[in-house]
Parts: C-alpha cells; structure tokens; sequence
C-alpha cells in the first residue's frame, strides 16, 4: 500500500471506529494529523464578537480575526498558506459548519501539494463537525469563544440563538448582536425547510431579566407553531397567548417572515418594528417594504382590533432583505451624532459591492458600532440579512 492510499486508509479506521467518537477533540485532532502524515494541527475557534481566534488544543497564541493570516482565512473563508521560519508551511483553512465560521484550523507540513490540501481540507470539514456536534455540551468549547463574563439575561437568550449563519444554494441568512455578553430583550432567528426560510428579529421591551424571558418564551411559541406547520398569523397567535398567559404585562416587537425558496415569494408580519429594507443591486428599494405594523406580541386585547396583516413581496434574484432593531440606527458614530437609517443601508451596500461575504460584512458593521462608543452601546443593537438567489438552472 503506498504512503497515500496508507494515510487515507489509517483515516477511514479512525473515522469506522465507534469508540473515537468520545475522544475529546485535542485527542482527535492529534490522531488525525498523524494519520493525514502532517506534523501538527491546531483548531482555532473565534470568540463570540468575531474579534479573536483561540486555540482548542496546543499551546498556540490567540490571534487576532482582523490582523492576522488566520484571520484572514476566516474572514474571507478561503486558504491562506505562509512559511515558517523553520522551513515548515503552514495552511491556514477556514472552519465551516454549512454555511456558519467557526474559526479556523492550522495544519503544519513539511511541504504544500494537491494531496496534502485535499487531506487538510477533509480534515478541516471533520474538525468543523465535531465542534458542531460537541459544542452544546462541551463548557471547554465555551469558555474558549467568551472573553468575559456573560450576564444571565444574556446567558439564557443565547442558549435559543441559532447558529449566527445559515444558508442553501438558494439563500443565505446571517446575524449580529450586540452587546454580546449584557443583551437584554433582543433575538434572531432563522431556520431552513426543503423549501422556505424562516427568519424573524424579535426586540422585547426593556432591559432586564423578564425582558430576556419576555424573547425566550417569544422564540419558543413561535418555534413550537412553526414545527407543526402553523402560517404566520397563527404563529403571532401563539406568542400572543403565550405572553398573554406567562407575562401579562410584557410585550415584545418584532418581524417574522417566510421566503420561498423556489420562487422568491416573500411574506411577512410586522408586529410594531421597524419596516424591513429591500436592497437590489446597489441601491436601497425606498418604501418597498413599508407597511402599516400591527401591534406588538403580547397584549393582544388591548392593543388589537382586527387580525393581524400578512404582507408580501417578490423578491428578485440577489435581493437581500435587512431586518434590524432601533438599536443599531440610534447608536452613536464618533461626532455624536446617531448612526441612522442612511448610513447603515450604505455600510451594507458599499461592502456587498466589493463583493465581501454577507456575515463579514455584518460583523465589520456591528464592530465599528461598538468601537465608535467604546464598546457601551445605549441599547441592544441586532441585525439579520438574507439574500436569495436561486441556483441557474
């Protein structure tokens, strides 16, 4: 057997051997690396903010996403390879789980071909799975993506987050929020069928506690509806009796919508929050999804006099719809003078022209909002974007 057929096969005997599957990830990684002929590998995984990569098993240093080669790599979701200064080459190789970065994966070797890149990047997608599949039990992966403590409205929020990215060939949805460890009534969520995307932004009044358990039973109602075939209106419904029912005097706003993958068919309910924006091509829709919001969830005896109000659009290919809470246009820029709607829609625009990866693009947004007020925004700041565009037949 020569030497590549021998380092595959050794892979595929890890892989076939159920008992590996409980081998902690330092341990996988090492075996693995040795299997794959390389001198060494380190998982990095990026912090909550987007701000650094630190290191899952070795001894490495933490690095920094904007000012380093694996930053890099995570930021553009490409290989980056540089020379060491003993001789050796390393590959730096984003981490993706589907469509969502988890950090990156530092592979040493003695020299860089084609067979040794497709080992890494095989290496590089099971890396990505395993910390997928062991992270919501593994305080280590944890503590490794957080560098201070988290607040428990915080804390109890971010265990109903889904993952920050999601995606098929026909449509892309990714998210921020900030502050990442002191959020108090803000929420996303986004999730896929064979044929829609579900995606909704929820902002919960105050700043609190029972704010954040205002957005966690929020979140729960509409899942439990959405998981049982329910239509939009009968998801708001189901928020509003669970509110009505646990937190009478709470309410929340939000936008929950479904896009159709097939044909760009998008509906949506607008439950007293800011108006979604259309961006096509390189321009702003003005007014294109401008409704009359209906109340906010919660109260619905008191605030409702009619039912509430489907609305819907067709996007076309390569639209993006951008859904934010009030948050991300009252933050401060550097002059004091707040953000706003203007400049916010041409952050997106300028970044999407050049060309840059949706959930970049929302990252390097939510950072120079917190940067411009050291890092102490007024109020919690989210934003969710999806583009559709559905793959040529």
């Amino acid at each position: 057997m020569d030497q590549a057929k021998s380092a595959d096969h050794l892979l595929g005997e890890f892989l076939a051997d159920p008992g590996n599957a409980a081998l902690d990830l330092a341990t996988a990684v090492a075996h693995c690396s040795r299997a794959m002929g390389f001198e060494d590998c380190v998982v990095y995984l990026v912090d909550l903010q987007q701000r650094r990569l630190s290191p899952l098993n070795g001894v490495a240093e933490t690095l920094s996403v904007d000012d380093s080669l694996a930053g890099w790599a995570y930021r553009t979701q490409s290989l980056r390879v540089e020379e060491s200064d003993f001789g050796a080459i390393t590959a730096w190789l984003p981490l993706v789980d589907g469509a969502e970065r988890l950090g990156v994966l530092a592979v040493r070797t003695p020299a860089v071909d084609a067979l040794s890149l497709r080992r890494a990047r095989t290496l590089a997608a099971l890396f990505a799975m395993m910390v997928t599949s062991k992270r919501t039990y593994k305080d280590t992966f944890v503590r490794r993506t957080r560098t201070e403590p988290m607040r428990l409205p915080a804390e109890m929020l971010r265990a109903y987050l889904p993952p920050r990215t999601i995606g098929t060939t026909h449509a892309v949805s990714t998210a921020v929020m900030e502050p990442a460890y002191e959020v108090g009534g803000d929420a996303f969520d986004h999730a896929l069928t064979e044929s829609t995307l579900h995606a909704g932004i929820l902002d919960a009044m105050g700043h609190s506690l029972a704010s954040g358990l205002t957005t966690v039973v929020s979140l729960a109602a509409c899942r439990n509806a959405r998981r049982t075939g329910a239509d939009l209106p009968e998801l708001v419904e189901s928020v509003d009796a669970a509110l009505a029912s646990w937190l009478p005097d709470q309410f929340c706003t939000a936008i929950l919508a479904r896009l159709d993958l097939a044909t760009g068919g998008l509906r949506w309910i607008n439950c007293g929050h800011p108006a979604p924006l259309l961006l096509r091509g390189q321009s702003l829709v003005a007014g294109a999804m401008d409704r009359d919001a209906d109340p906010p969830m919660g109260l619905p005896a008191v605030f409702a006099t009619h039912p509430r109000t489907v609305h819907e659009i067709a996007l076309e290919p390569g639209d993006r719809v951008l859904m934010y809470t009030d948050g991300v246009t009252e933050a401060r820029t550097p002059d004091g003078s707040e953000f706003g709607l203007e400049r916010f829609v041409d952050y997106v625009i300028r970044a999407t022209a050049t060309g840059e990866l949706a959930p970049e693009t929302l990252r390097r947004l939510i950072h120079s909002l917190l940067d411009s007020q050291d890092n102490k925004l007024r109020d919690d700041a989210t934003i969710l974007m999806f583009e559709w565009q559905p793959t040529s037949r």
